[in-house]
């Protein structure tokens, strides 16, 4: 396996992805590539995480 050059969805920019993060992508199962870069990845699940919150927290 060699490394793979991936732009990414969400802000076009190139990223590298890694021999070894192809291994963990195989080891865990999982068929497609990442489609966003590191940046936006941390972006996105912050923002997931933020709505969770506002629909999970409840004061009576």
């Amino acid at each position: 396996m060699a490394d793979i050059k991936i732009n990414c969805k969400d802000c076009g920019n190139e990223f590298l992805f890694t021999e070894s993060e192809q291994a963990f992508y195989k080891e865990k199962g999982f068929e497609n590539q990442p489609v966003r870069c590191q940046a936006c990845r941390k972006i996105r699940k912050s923002e997931r995480q933020r709505s969770n919150q506002r629909f999970t927290r409840r004061e009576y």
